[in-house]
């Protein structure tokens, strides 16, 4: 058997393949590739928002917290979207969105 033989018989196979498989052939691999996406890149981003956002609502005065930038401080008051920090000897404001977690939660003021 030569090449040109093997080629022959791929050319007489190839057009059979191909047209009958049509749209519906494609769209089970592509939703099969959103749905994988979905699990592996949205959700767990939805996931991660979530906590935060309910990271955010239970600060309170007096916890120890970390910030996107790396300073670390103990919150002295909270607002709206302002939060007051102690870090040593410093006092400064920062955004609520700018703490990435709480590290120490603090004393309750409740008596």
């Amino acid at each position: 058997m030569h090449v040109n033989d093997f080629s022959g018989i791929l050319a007489q196979a190839a057009p059979a393949a191909g047209p009958q498989g049509g749209l519906g052939g494609l769209l089970v691999p592509m939703g099969l590739m959103v749905v994988i996406m979905y699990f592996m890149m949205i959700r767990p981003q939805q996931k991660r928002a979530k906590e935060l956002a309910k990271l955010l609502e239970s600060i309170k005065s007096g916890d120890r917290v970390a910030t996107a930038s790396g300073i670390i401080g103990v919150i002295i008051t909270v607002k709206d979207k302002v939060v007051t920090l102690r870090s040593g000897d410093a006092k400064f404001e920062v955004t609520k969105a700018s703490i990435t977690e709480i590290l120490e939660s603090g004393k309750s003021s409740e008596s």
